[in-house]
């Protein structure tokens, strides 16, 4: 019985740190394949982050930290994302993308490639999808009522999305598994979860072909133009989970803080707490490769990067989960629920069942 179908996850998540030139024409390589989507942040500045992929196209700017609605920056002459590379990406000289001497981060995922029309839910969708990592990268036209939307993913499973009106200023919709289907969260605010939201999902969760919109603009606007970042939770490599903080920040290797198991070493982890008013925290393995991981963006905000002790959000990365080594409010607070998404930098056990040696 296999363990995980991916023993290197770098095949298809990866982070890389660059240096902006403020030049148009900037090839950013490392990332070892060629994107889908890559989520941009400066990590000096006070700069929105940006989002783009292959299948909405170069150039097309989304900001999870705003409600904006999507952005063509070839028309200011300050394009961000500009070319999808073989090994990499191009940036332009947008200072959120490339800003001159600034540290930027850049976290990539590996989708299907070239989008196909997918005729499997009631409104018609192009689809990039990469069914071995869970992943997929989905566009359609709203129509303002109760509808399905293909992901073309195959199968079931634990599905977390994030939705964005591209055509007005709406908030993004975040379903995550660990909701009910009534529920919903908004990754642009740093809000509790959103209650009684039928017309989000039409309280329902995802099936191994489709998922469900209701009459929300957030999801399904009526004759707009709509884009969800679909993913299926893949054992060894992707984990969506909740856990309950504990409230104990002490240090040392036995210490109180909560332990949360996903079966890898991540390399990339965003929690968010349901029941208050927390932002979005994102950490990874190459801005922290050696443990205590600290260094903290948030989604919803264009705040620069923050050290270890600035929200007390210290954690470990450990060869299967991550440990809770701080007691602040957007990890840990006494008591207080959370959800999380994590990809791994390496599964605890491989496919053929030995285990790993974390790097």
């Amino acid at each position: 019985m296999a363990y995980t179908a991916i023993d290197d996850p770098t095949q298809y998540f990866n982070t890389v740190l660059y240096t902006g030139n403020g030049a148009n024409g900037h090839g950013i390589t490392g990332v070892g394949f060629q994107p889908d989507w890559v989520w941009l942040k400066s990590r000096a500045n006070t700069e929105s982050h940006w989002v783009g992929d292959s299948v909405r196209g170069a150039n097309l700017r989304l900001q999870p930290n705003e409600s904006n609605a999507e952005f063509d920056t070839t028309s200011n002459s300050y394009p961000g994302v500009s070319a999808f590379d073989s090994d990499g990406f191009t940036v332009g000289r947008s200072d959120a993308a490339n800003a001159n001497n600034q540290s930027m981060v850049a976290w990539n995922w590996r989708a299907g490639g070239s989008a196909s029309s997918n005729t499997t839910g009631s409104i018609d969708s192009s689809v990039s999808a990469n069914t071995d990592a869970g992943f997929s990268i989905v566009t359609y036209t709203g129509t303002g009522s109760n509808a399905t939307v293909g992901h073309g993913l195959g199968s079931s499973g634990r599905f977390t999305m994030l939705l964005k009106n591209r055509s007005i200023s709406r908030n993004w919709a975040v379903f995550h598994p660990e909701l009910e289907t009534t529920e919903s969260l908004r990754i642009d605010v740093n809000g509790a979860k959103l209650t009684g939201r039928t017309g989000d999902w039409n309280s329902t969760a995802p099936t191994s072909t489709v998922f469900s919109v209701g009459t929300e603009p957030a999801t399904n606007g009526s004759g707009n133009n709509m884009v969800a970042y679909v993913f299926r939770e893949i054992k060894g490599y992707s984990k969506f989970g909740s856990y309950t903080g504990n409230g104990t920040g002490s240090f040392g290797p036995f210490a109180g803080g909560t332990f949360v198991y996903t079966g890898f070493k991540p390399a990339w982890l965003m929690i968010k707490r349901t029941d208050g008013a927390n932002g979005w925290t994102i950490f990874d393995s190459v801005r922290d490769p050696f443990n205590i991981v600290g260094n903290q963006l948030s989604a919803d905000s264009n705040s620069a990067e923050e050290g270890d002790a600035s929200h007390h959000a210290e954690r470990d990365f450990l060869a299967n989960g991550f440990k809770l080594k701080g007691n602040g409010n957007d990890v840990n607070a006494d008591g207080a629920n959370y959800v999380y998404m994590a990809f791994a930098e390496q599964p605890f056990v491989s496919s053929n069942g030995v285990p790993t040696t974390a790097r």
